[in-house]
């Protein structure tokens, strides 16, 4: 293998297969067709996922690029019952607040069509719940650790284990109750972990339903100079 020295630092040759354009367009076809069937599921079936299936998750949301390479985030797996519950019942005692008090009429108006509302029972019904904590700084050897661009990283991160759960066969629906702390007071976090993301993970039901919805176009999305 092939190395180099970059500012001191010992650096690698990276490399690729050399694929044809055909291939290159199949392939980034093939990845936007799958993706474009991604749908946000609140229905879960209760069939157990395979540990390595989560780990493999988890890992591939590890691979996301990170300010500096910090990799500023904390995946917490939950699957005991008991917990499940604790953020359930949290959780809805927050949306509670939120829709009777929080949200204007306007949030509230444009959350119809998707037939959500405070009531959260995929946090228990899935058969597991990935907490993603983004680390406002990092600790090494009771040390401080400066990070860079921690909700940038974190959000990316988050965006390839959602990419990561579809892939593989199974659902998510992101969940951002507001506010949010009772998640690092339940996993018992450090000070500097900050929960970002709760995602609850499984098999969609055999009967499901979602919003019929559609995406934007690529003329909606898409400025070319």
């Amino acid at each position: 293998m092939k190395k180099k020295l970059i500012n001191g630092f010992e650096h690698i040759a990276y490399s690729r297969p050399d694929i044809s354009m055909e291939k290159l367009r199949e392939n980034a076809l093939d990845f936007y067709q799958s993706m474009n069937q991604r749908r946000t599921v609140r229905e879960f079936d209760s069939r157990p996922i395979p540990k390595a299936v989560i780990e493999h998750l988890i890992l591939t949301a590890g691979t996301a690029p990170s300010g500096a390479h910090k990799q500023p985030w904390t995946f917490c797996l939950v699957e005991a019952p008991e917990i499940k519950r604790r953020i359930r019942e949290a959780a809805e005692e927050e949306e509670r607040i939120s829709y009777s008090s929080r949200m204007p009429d306007t949030w509230k108006e444009d959350l119809k069509p998707l037939g959500t509302d405070w009531r959260k029972p995929f946090l228990e019904e899935a058969p597991c719940l990935i907490v993603v904590f983004k680390q406002s700084y990092g600790v090494h050897q009771g040390k401080k650790v400066q990070h860079y661009y921690v909700s940038e990283s974190v959000g990316i991160a988050c965006g390839f284990l959602i990419a990561a759960i579809h892939q593989a066969g199974l659902v998510t629906v992101t969940h951002t109750p507001s506010p949010m702390n009772f998640l690092g007071e339940i996993l018992n976090r450090p000070a500097h972990e900050k929960p970002f993301l709760l995602l609850p993970v499984g098999f969609a039901k055999s009967e499901t339903f979602v919003p019929e919805i559609s995406r934007k176009s690529l003329e909606e999305i898409l400025v070319r100079y």
